[in-house]
């Protein structure tokens, strides 16, 4: 596959080695693109040996440790992924905050919190991005933002993280329509249940029957289809909510 011009990317929420981010920052590494990720509360040790690990595809890599509830956590990363690699034409909005919740429970601070990360962050690193692609000779951007299929069918005991990871999807289909003539497409990935950091024997177990295709969702499965969705063939896709869940079973 041909990738676009300006091989830059940022990867937010790569911050354990068999996480999503990760993932992603491998795959695209792969094909030639340059690696900026963020990362948050990881080992300094594990952080050095990965952007090693990137290196060795022949690509450039740095990162930044950032708390994406920092209202100004977008500025922050675009200034430093510029100013250490040059202006990124793709984006991946990862990152996302999680905690279980329901009725009985949920409260303001809960939902300021998840607001933060999984709405502001994602909305502000969009908008700034595309702010300042206007500036830079690019062909074409691209923006994947992470959602969680919060339209497919409830999520009880996660009220929070429901509803602001479902705001991801109304966003990213009006952004899409922004942003097109400036030769930006913007989709959104729902990876379905995906055994990376969170998972444990007992979930997996719960889970292992929803699939019909005999095994959980991994890592890679996402970095797959992102790495389709940068590159040229992807060129005519935009607006989408891309639900890749390897047929998962609801209910």
């Amino acid at each position: 596959m041909g990738y676009i011009k300006n091989k830059i990317a940022i990867i937010t929420g790569a911050s354990s080695q068999n996480d999503i981010g990760t993932a992603i920052c491998r795959k695209l590494a792969s094909r030639g693109i340059h690696i900026f990720f963020t990362h948050w509360n990881s080992e300094n040790d594990w952080i050095e040996k990965f952007k090693q690990e990137i290196t060795t595809m022949d690509v450039l890599c740095d990162s930044l440790e950032i708390d994406l509830s920092d209202a100004n956590a977008a500025f922050k990363i675009l200034d430093t992924v510029e100013g250490k690699l040059g202006f990124p034409s793709i984006l991946i909005n990862n990152a996302a905050h999680s905690k279980r919740d329901g009725y009985t429970v949920l409260d303001a601070k809960s939902l300021d919190e998840h607001y933060a990360v999984n709405m502001r962050s994602t909305f502000l690193l969009c908008v700034e991005f595309a702010r300042r692609f206007e500036n830079f000779p690019i062909d074409a951007g691209r923006i994947i933002n992470m959602t969680s299929g919060q339209d497919l069918g409830p999520m009880p005991g996660e009220l929070a993280y429901a509803a602001t990871k479902g705001a991801i999807s109304a966003f990213t289909r009006s952004l899409s329509q922004e942003l097109a003539p400036l030769g930006i497409t913007v989709n959104a990935i729902n990876p379905g249940p995906t055994d990376s950091t969170w998972m444990n024997d007992k979930i997996r177990e719960e889970l292992l029957p929803k699939f019909p295709m005999g095994r959980i969702g991994l890592p890679e499965d996402v970095a797959h289809l992102i790495a389709f969705l940068t590159s040229d063939e992807a060129k005519w896709i935009t607006g989408q909510i891309i639900n890749s869940e390897g047929g998962f079973i609801r209910g």
